[in-house]
């Protein structure tokens, strides 16, 4: 796997090939180990897909291009293009994205994944689709991915979705792969895209999911999917009936309280995902401070209302008794001038 260090270089990749696969990783990040593994092995596999490596951390003008904001992150091309993305360590979301591309655009409605594979048993474009509506409890087929979507239709529904108070919601770039794109509007009876799905469903396309947001009545449906969680962050069931910024704002107020000092960040403690984190991470661990933490990553409802709450851009925050103490760089100094301690001792 080739090592990518410039822009120049890294162009010279696209250009020279029609499919790549960046894998952007860190040296404190144990996960990107294994994803190369798995990268090596597809690679070796699928000779006409690039696969390159680039540390973010070293590389930032690569990882501005990519618009890095977390590592491990896989960013898949195609004609030089941004076709899809992959955040976190999922072998098996890796390898079904890499070999959709692999197979792009109009290869034949079936294809091996990793572990059929090894024994031998082909997926079917049914049982692909199948397992696809599935993998997630709220589905998104789209063009383009939530990040960069590719069609207003696509954008509208994605911010509809997130401002409903959706955490996590899965999503395939349906631009990606043909027979997908055409089998799903077979198997949904539903012509045209974006289509969502709640547990394994068709709810609608862009114009009922607008609908239903603009009635207040996709936070319910989304609840279904356990996706609005009366015991996360200290929300009551029965909000899911109110209005989603509302649902929001609540759930921001018992989060940012839900212990005494709480620390909103890239990972978790023991993971952290970027270095930013890390450092606020390690600065607490030095005074022996207790601190809960929330995975911004992990709720992209509540990355974006944060900031918009605390009137901070950037992360990682940290809150002690509710009140916003501040990000990286303030913390940081704090610690430096011995001054940490007393600050949060103060505010308790």
């Amino acid at each position: 796997m080739l090592n990518v260090s410039t822009l120049s270089d890294f162009e010279k990749v696209l250009r020279e090939n029609s499919k790549v696969v960046a894998h952007f990783w860190a040296g404190w990040c144990e996960p990107c180990s294994l994803l190369d593994q798995v990268l090596e092995q597809l690679g070796s596999d699928a000779p006409s897909v690039a696969c390159i490596r680039v540390e973010a951390e070293e590389a930032s003008d690569l990882s501005e291009r990519c618009n890095v904001s977390v590592v491990p992150l896989l960013v898949f091309f195609c004609g030089g293009k941004e076709v899809d993305r992959l955040e976190g360590a999922e072998p098996a979301a890796l390898t079904t994205k890499f070999l959709s591309l692999a197979n792009a655009p109009t290869q034949q409605p079936t294809l091996h994944y990793d572990g059929a594979a090894a024994a031998g048993a082909e997926i079917s474009l049914p049982q692909r689709i199948e397992a696809l509506v599935n993998s997630k409890p709220v589905m998104l087929f789209m063009k383009g991915n939530p990040d960069m979507p590719r069609c207003g239709f696509s954008g509208k529904v994605v911010e509809a979705l997130k401002n409903a108070g959706a955490p996590d919601f899965g999503s395939f770039d349906i631009l990606s792969d043909e027979a997908i794109r055409q089998g799903l509007k077979e198997y949904s009876q539903w012509p045209t895209y974006p289509q969502v799905y709640v547990n394994g469903e068709l709810l609608g396309g862009c114009d009922i999911v607008l609908e239903m947001a603009k009635n207040g009545e996709l936070a319910a449906e989304l609840a279904k999917a356990k996706l609005i969680n009366g015991n996360q962050g200290g929300v009551d069931e029965g909000m899911v009936s109110r209005n989603p910024k509302e649902v929001l704002e609540a759930r921001l107020k018992a989060l940012v309280r839900e212990s005494p000092v709480m620390l909103f960040m890239k990972g978790s403690p023991s993971e952290p995902k970027c270095g930013f984190s890390r450092k606020v991470v390690e600065a607490l661990e030095q005074i022996n401070q207790d601190f809960g933490s929330f995975d911004i990553l992990s709720d992209e409802a509540i990355r974006q209302g944060l900031k918009e709450y605390s009137q901070w851009p950037t992360y990682p925050q940290l809150y002690v008794n509710g009140e916003l103490l501040g990000g990286c760089d303030i913390v940081l100094e704090m610690a430096a001038a011995g001054e940490l301690k007393d600050s949060i001792a103060d505010m308790l």
